[in-house]
């Protein structure tokens, strides 16, 4: 599938999240980086969905993202209740690992982002030994202020990565990728939440079963109690699917 077709979306409380399948989404991407597209890409989720819907400017920043996939079982759920199924959950932990095995056929260069010193040291370790044909461009932690954007962003560009990895949390790394996307210039701009704590074997990923389920939200809340109140997003996403099918995948 090329980067320049039009991907079929659904559109779920007016932000447009792709239908296909983790396949056509890793062949779109790498033909963005043949082409050398700057793609921001969106892994949505109910709660990133409700604080859209809370928010104008971070709702405005998932509209004007060039890929939004759905990640979240409840985006997937919500597209299925009104008759506008995707072809399945595409995971931005399992998506980072796909493009990377992509990278590893073209040797692309990749840019790590986020997370703190020793995670992010140990992530580009791990990812190296695991994909040795890709090359680790560069890699910085995530605990910098506005005043430290300019600094990394020349260092980034300096190493033409291909793709950018950003480890900083939905509330900021979707942003910091919206803000600084059009002179990153990079053809795959990503956020990918905790995925290097478990890459770095600081954290574990949900088990098999739990992932079959469609229920990683439930073992992380298991494991990680005080997240209960993002959690809370949850049910009132469910709610307002249900109150309003009419009016959820309408543009």
């Amino acid at each position: 599938m090329k980067a320049d077709s039009v991907l079929p979306t659904v559109p779920i409380f007016g932000i447009r999240v792709s239908k296909v399948d983790m396949k056509a989404t890793v062949s779109y991407l790498t033909e963005a980086v043949r082409n050398r597209e700057p793609h921001q890409v969106i892994t949505a989720n109910p709660i990133m969905v409700m604080t859209a819907l809370d928010n104008p400017a971070y709702m405005e920043i998932m509209k004007s993202a060039e890929l939004v996939v759905p990640d979240g079982t409840g985006v997937v759920w919500a597209a299925e209740y009104c008759k506008e199924p995707v072809a399945e959950r595409v995971a931005g932990f399992d998506l980072l690992h796909e493009l990377l095995r992509q990278g590893e056929v073209y040797n692309w260069r990749v840019y790590l982002l986020g997370s703190a010193p020793d995670v992010i040291r140990e992530t580009a370790s791990r990812l190296q030994t695991q994909y040795p044909r890709i090359v680790i461009s560069g890699y910085r932690d995530g605990y910098f202020g506005p005043e430290a954007d300019e600094e990394i962003i020349e260092d980034i560009t300096r190493s033409q990565p291909d793709l950018l990895f950003v480890a900083r949390g939905a509330d900021s790394q979707e942003p910091w990728i919206a803000k600084y996307k059009s002179r990153l210039n990079i053809p795959v701009m990503m956020g990918v939440g905790g995925s290097f704590d478990v890459i770095s074997g600081k954290s574990k990923r949900a088990p098999k079963a739990f992932q079959k389920l469609r229920a990683e939200w439930l073992y992380r809340l298991l494991k990680e109690p005080t997240r209960y109140k993002r959690m809370l997003a949850l049910p009132k996403f469910a709610v307002k699917v249900v109150r309003e099918k009419d009016k959820v995948t309408k543009v």
